[in-house]
């Protein structure tokens, strides 16, 4: 044989033999009667590399090389070794036989002992030193960071590649791979990768981080998408009692409270990287709850964590995600110092938590390095930019990428980039994503024009009959500097044509600075809120209902033209002064706004004239935004919010008709009690200073809808109470299905309970209470008006009811001393 193509048969083996050296392997772990057998360890014999299979028994795991062997454990059974005859076996089914001398081991798919457990022990220790590892060794730090996150498609079968969705579109199938974790066949569709530099300060429990290059592909453009991952992938450290992901507040397995909601053996001990550690595996001790399983590595003289891999368990009362799997590794510098260089994250996004359903991996990972210590920054340096962007962070070349990157990007990331902006050529996706755009964001968008919101177009009320509504906006970018936005609507009882404008302007953008303008001729329900803003384009919900109980007629027409200017110092801190004027007059034959104009009682007028000055503050501590536009999507995270409002009246000015003072503030703090969910206190306190009729007095928010509405009381009529002074408190608190997931026959439902309180106390003077010719009997809340209520969340994930009783004045004529509303909403 020519030796050219010995050669060229010898190149082809080395190939080939290089493209199918690889093992995979996914199947479930049963004993001898059939029943899964959760938390067992699997291993490919001979290489430093295992899985543990989940609670249904069920495992995956994969090495780029070939073995033979696969060597299944689990206390309280036999060891078995199982010979593997193909490179890739699924479906694989062990069965492990019980072991002859059960006395003699300790048996962990069971409840663990409190008492007389070295891995206890070991966990106390630990508590002990966890402020004292790590980067709270010092008074300063400071390091590299590269992350890099990815959105894909999983569980791509022959029948969905098939799909007449996929028409057109077939080559990015060329890109598919296995996940590692689960064994499920992915498709990229999102990539975005960051360096940045990332300073902290003990001393002052300060941390900023310094973006240097930021590169992505996909949805990169999408505001909805772009907050998701922004809130979806917070920081976190492994050493805190408590772990947020997707609202959720998940415990620790290294938290003081861990010892009463896990179970945790001592499983081994290695030199790793020349320190002795011991091998502490953990897992709940019951289902339903928010916690881990998996296992971590700890160092036996420091106590500090050299490596840890766990994952949520599938039984989490969590919707739409399916899999959490974490894995965090640590390095050992100076012998003593343990620092977090890999943290790798991947979460299973899908409808359902069945095993065959399609959904959506999202993957993180961040790589630190160059770590530098006690260099000490003055405090103004870690003082958050307000509203700052550099471009040239987005505009790095792929050398620059090459050079920087802090790990290589395997064959299929590097093929994400390019699949991902071909895709964006081709006619049809363009078609998928305006549509997923359009239901996210509720605009249409028609090259530099949104057409919207789309779920406005329809309402109704008794004085409008059916009402219709249609409008938009301009939309260059995310990060416009200015907006027009406007709508017009008609109402076919009462004939009548309504509008909006409003235009807004970003003068100064380092420190924001937007000026804005706007009119608005409408009908609204006023009383809605407590809190009110002179947002033109603001509308309450109660007065477009599609449905509601009892009389909705008290609608006003308003005419209300405003311009306002704010700023905003300092991150989240935003100060604004406007001045507005506004005409009400009633929109019904059945509702009056009437007063008396003179002592005597003998002359009233029907309509408001009202100029109007005001000077608001609000701070929103903790409040991450998107976009650096004169409109900024806020990202689904809890924070506070403290807002305090003065406005002036003046008489006589564009010939208004009332002089007076109006004081409002409005604070809301939302708690996470660990396991035991979240606590929502909402406060408000307002007082007017002068005599003004009932269109300028504040009323008390009723809710006549049959769904739940923020900051209203369920069991109130509209004008039922009013008052010119108030103070209400309202507490709601969602235990996120803790005590449901105590009660057998209740766990597999996932519903979660919420219990709340509310209660207002206002006050009326005599001389509102005598310039009142409405007809109206003005009734305040002397006795402190409360209702509480009760309620389950997460009803087939989506819908909500609360039950809400009244707990005092029964008497008053219309009374609804027991309510049921109900509300829709997608959260984890």
């Amino acid at each position: 044989m020519d030796k050219k193509y010995l050669l060229l048969a010898f190149f082809l083996c080395v190939v080939f033999s290089s493209l199918f050296a690889q093992t995979k392997v996914s199947g479930i772990v049963v004993d001898k009667s059939n029943q899964p057998i959760p938390f067992a360890n699997v291993v490919l014999k001979g290489a430093n590399l295992g899985v543990m299979s989940n609670e249904d028994g069920r495992f995956y795991i994969e090495s780029p090389k070939t073995f033979t062997t696969l060597i299944v454990t689990s206390v309280g059974f036999s060891d078995s070794e199982i010979t593997l005859e193909k490179t890739v076996n699924y479906n694989f089914k062990v069965i492990l036989k019980d072991t002859e001398e059960l006395k003699e081991v300790v048996i962990y798919a069971g409840k663990t002992s409190k008492k007389n457990n070295p891995a206890l022990d070991i966990l106390r220790k630990i508590w002990e030193r966890k402020r004292k590892n790590g980067l709270y060794q010092f008074d300063q730090y400071q390091m590299e960071k590269y992350e890099k996150v990815e959105f894909d498609m999983n569980t791509i079968d022959s029948a969905f590649m098939k799909s007449k969705l996929f028409k057109g579109m077939e080559f990015v199938f060329d890109h598919i791979d296995t996940s590692k974790v689960t064994g499920k066949t992915y498709l990229p569709i999102f990539i975005n990768e960051s360096l940045s530099d990332v300073y902290g300060s003990n001393k002052l429990n300060k941390v900023k981080e310094k973006l240097k290059a930021n590169k992505n592909s996909g949805f990169s453009d999408n505001q909805q998408i772009l907050s998701f991952v922004k809130d979806l992938y917070s920081n976190y450290d492994i050493y805190n009692n408590h772990l947020t992901f997707f609202d959720k507040s998940f415990t620790s397995p290294l938290s003081k409270t861990g010892i009463d909601v896990y179970n945790y053996v001592l499983t081994d001990s290695a030199f790793i990287d020349k320190k002795w550690c011991y091998n502490i595996l953990f897992y709940p001790r019951r289902k339903n709850e928010l916690t881990f399983k998996g296992d971590f590595w700890v160092n036996d003289t420091t106590f500090a964590i050299k490596k840890i891999n766990m994952a949520v368990t599938k039984s989490a009362n969590i919707n739409w995600v399916k899999d959490i799997y974490i894995e965090q590794e640590f390095e050992v510098q100076n012998d003593s110092v343990f620092l977090l260089t890999r943290d790798h994250m991947m979460s299973d996004f899908a409808l359902n938590k069945k095993e065959e359903s399609k959904g959506v991996y999202g993957k993180r990972t961040t790589l630190y390095q160059n770590h530098q210590f006690n260099v000490e920054k003055p405090a103004a340096f870690y003082k958050d930019e307000v509203n700052y962007i550099d471009n040239e962070v987005y505009n790095k070349s792929d050398k620059f990428w090459e050079e920087n990157r802090f790990e290589n990007l395997n064959k299929d990331e590097r093929g994400v980039y390019k699949m991902l902006d071909t895709l964006q050529t081709v006619k049809k996706f363009k078609q998928l994503y305006n549509l997923v755009s359009i239901l996210g964001s509720g605009y249409i968008q028609f090259g530099h024009f949104d057409y919207g919101p789309i779920f406005s177009t329809f309402g109704y009320n008794q004085v409008e009959g059916v009402r219709i509504r249609t409008g938009g906006r301009t939309y260059f970018g995310p990060n416009d500097l200015w907006r027009l936005q406007g709508y017009t609507a008609y109402g076919f009882d009462d004939n009548k044509f309504k509008y909006g404008l409003s235009g807004k302007w970003m003068i100064d953008k380092k420190r924001r600075i937007i000026i804005s303008a706007g009119n608005r001729r409408d009908v609204e329900q006023i009383g809605a809120s407590l809190t009110t803003t002179n947002d033109v384009l603001g509308r309450s919900f109660a007065s477009s209902s599609l449905f509601s109980t009892g009389n909705n007629g008290k609608l006003t027409n308003i005419n209300l033209s405003n311009a306002a200017v704010e700023i905003e110092p300092v991150k989240n801190l935003t100060f604004q002064t406007g001045f507005s004027y506004r005409t009400l007059e009633s929109a019904s034959d059945t509702f009056s706004l009437d007063y008396f104009t003179d002592a005597s009682q003998t002359t009233t007028r029907s309509d408001v004239k009202q100029s109007e000055v005001n000077f608001q503050v609000e701070f929103t501590p903790n409040r991450k935004t998107i976009g650096y536009g004169v409109e900024r999507s806020n990202v689904d995270s809890p924070f506070s919010r403290f807002f305090i409002n003065y406005s002036h009246g003046f008489k006589g000015l564009l010939d208004s008709d009332f002089n007076y003072d109006k004081l409002q503030l409005y604070y809301k703090q939302p708690i996470i009690i660990g396991p035991l969910g979240r606590t929502n206190l909402t406060l408000e306190l307002g007082k007017i200073y002068g005599t003004v009729p009932l269109g300028l007095l504040s009323v008390i928010p009723g809710n006549q809808s049959y769904f739940t509405i923020e900051n209203t009381f369920s069991n109130l009529n509209f004008y039922e109470f009013v008052s010119d002074q108030y103070a209400t408190l309202q507490w709601e608190h969602n235990f996120g299905g803790r005590l449901f997931s105590r009660i057998p026959f209740m766990r597999k439902l996932n519903w979660r309970e919420i219990i709340g309180a509310r209660t207002v106390y206002g006050t009326i003077s005599d001389a509102n209470r005598a310039i009142n010719a409405s007809g109206l009997t003005y009734v305040a809340p002397e006795n402190a008006y409360w209702e509480y209520s009760a309620g389950i969340g997460n009803i087939f994930k989506v819908f909500r009811i609360d039950f809400t009783w009244r707990g005092n004045y029964l008497n008053t004529p219309d009374t609804q001393r027991f309510s049921v509303k109900g509300s829709f909403g997608f959260y984890f």
